[in-house]
């Protein structure tokens, strides 16, 4: 595994739109306030598969501001103010694999994430298929790998996951069987 330093402004003062029950804009704040006040936002997921079609699964770092040191199927994050989620999602999936060139991930399909504890966002699913070598950000991902989908499943009970990725998984597999 290789890693890389590229500098990342603190990610708690990044922009980002309040949306309402019907994902409209309702206001702009910072993401630190969005977390800490649980204001409803966007975030987009993306499935990345290598040409081998393995998952990419990775650790998060302990610096993260939610869900520090699990383990993730999608790589993603938030969709900034004024921000498409389609442009996030390249965004997100190139600088989280650490690539350039990725193909525009596709998107597959839209969902409300709430924990009912203050975790609550409008979440994108798309999925892009990577096969330039990954270098992931160090502020990031702290592990990674790619791993067959019988892999993935066998660790679903043993690592601790993120929640929100454990439901975009639960209904990418519902998606998938439809």
């Amino acid at each position: 595994m290789t890693t890389n330093s590229r500098p990342v402004p603190d990610p708690s003062q990044e922009i980002l739109s309040v949306v309402d029950e019907n994902d409209e804009v309702v206001g702009e704040v910072p993401r630190g306030e969005a977390y800490a006040r649980g204001l409803r936002h966007r975030c987009v997921f993306i499935q990345a598969r290598d040409a081998r079609g393995r998952v990419f699964v990775h650790r998060r770092t302990p610096t993260k501001l939610v869900f520090p040191s699990m383990y993730d199927m999608f790589v993603g994050g938030v969709v900034g103010a004024g921000e498409s989620y389609d442009d996030a999602a390249l965004r997100e999936a190139e600088e989280e694999l650490g690539v350039e060139g990725l193909p525009r991930p596709t998107p597959l399909f839209k969902f409300l994430y709430d924990d009912g504890a203050g975790h609550t966002w409008w979440s994108y699913l798309y999925e892009v298929r990577c096969d330039l070598p990954v270098d992931p950000q160090v502020e990031e991902v702290a592990w990674h790998a790619f791993v067959t989908e019988e892999e993935l499943e066998e660790k679903l009970g043993e690592w601790p996951w993120v929640p929100d990725g454990l439901a975009a998984y639960e209904r990418l597999r519902e998606y998938r069987a439809s």
